[in-house]
């Protein structure tokens, strides 16, 4: 650790030269006003979620943005620049909740307010909108959001298969088939009510941004499952996943995985631990556990019987 007592030279300033270095230290601690982002902040909201080592990319966030609302906090390093300091993003769902993520501050900017500041802003402004706020929280967030007034509900936990795992053995349930353009309405019909609103316009994204995992599974001529994936910054994500039950999960899971020699994360409910040992068989091993959160009502949007794997915390 590098120690905090001025060497000889540091005592040897003048005055003036000490009021000068200390400067942008002081303005550091007085951030600039909470403020949209834009498309225009792309480039500082990366460097936010790398500094966190999240794993959303440019895609990630271009996609909250167009569908919600981000805010942010400016503030200036120890060089004098002004950056990106911290953010928050909105993403409304139906009329009555919206998703609330990417709640990060940068490594040195830290420890001085700006998540909770976000937060106070934020749920007033849904609040405004007769909206309840929900949240995936990690375990560092966790108290931060207690703070705030949000309650648990239910939880998940990330897993993690290394690229180039070895080949997903034998589908153990029924086939599946690739995603096609019609099969829209009737997994909207299966999505809503199991997340609690429609967000069709994420689903259509997250189709296009991995097309070789988004695919369905059908039973008597009705959708029963499908799948959905996306490329990230360190690993590809798979989900959301719903299924009306166990086979047809794992047959869903194991055809998108075919496709895939990248890392690849899942984000796997707590109700659905049954599941584990087929996907540890297949090489996935725990990451770190998240906790569905809400403020401003008791439980969470939907009713998650049929969610799987969900799409990941940053969108819901």
């Amino acid at each position: 650790m590098e120690s905090t007592e001025p060497g000889p030279s540091q005592c040897s300033r003048t005055g003036e030269s000490l009021a000068k270095a200390d400067a942008p230290a002081r303005a550091a601690a007085e951030p600039g006003p909470i403020r949209p982002l834009t498309l225009a902040d792309l480039p500082a909201a990366l460097r936010l979620s790398a500094s966190a080592s999240w794993n959303q990319n440019d895609s990630d966030w271009r996609t909250m943005l167009q569908l919600g609302q981000g805010f942010g906090i400016d503030a200036i390093d120890i060089e004098g620049q002004t950056e990106l300091a911290a953010s928050i993003i909105v993403l409304p769902y139906g009329a009555h909740f919206a998703w609330t993520s990417m709640v990060l501050v940068l490594p040195e900017f830290q420890r001085r307010g700006y998540a909770q500041q976000l937060l106070r802003f934020v749920l007033p402004y849904l609040a405004s909108q007769g909206r309840v706020a929900v949240l995936d929280a990690t375990p560092a967030g966790h108290a931060v959001y207690v703070q705030q007034g949000f309650q648990d509900t239910w939880g998940f936990a990330r897993y993690r298969r290394e690229a180039n795992a070895p080949p997903p053995g034998q589908r153990d349930g029924p086939p599946t088939r690739a995603l096609q353009s019609d099969d829209w309405p009737a997994i909207e019909a299966m999505d809503a009510p199991a997340f609690g609103a429609s967000r069709l316009p994420l689903l259509r994204a997250l189709a296009q941004r991995l097309p070789q995992a988004a695919r369905v599974a059908e039973q008597g001529g009705r959708v029963c499952g499908f799948v959905l994936g996306r490329d990230g910054r360190e690993a590809c994500q798979i989900g959301p996943l719903l299924a009306d039950d166990d086979a047809t999960a794992t047959s869903l899971l194991h055809d998108a995985l075919q496709t895939l020699d990248a890392a690849v994360y899942v984000d796997l409910l707590d109700r659905q631990r049954p599941l584990l040992p087929w996907l540890e068989r297949r090489g996935f091993t725990h990451q770190r556990p998240f906790t569905r959160m809400v403020h401003g009502a008791s439980t969470a949007p939907g009713n998650p019987t049929t969610i799987v794997l969900a799409a990941g915390p940053e969108l819901g």
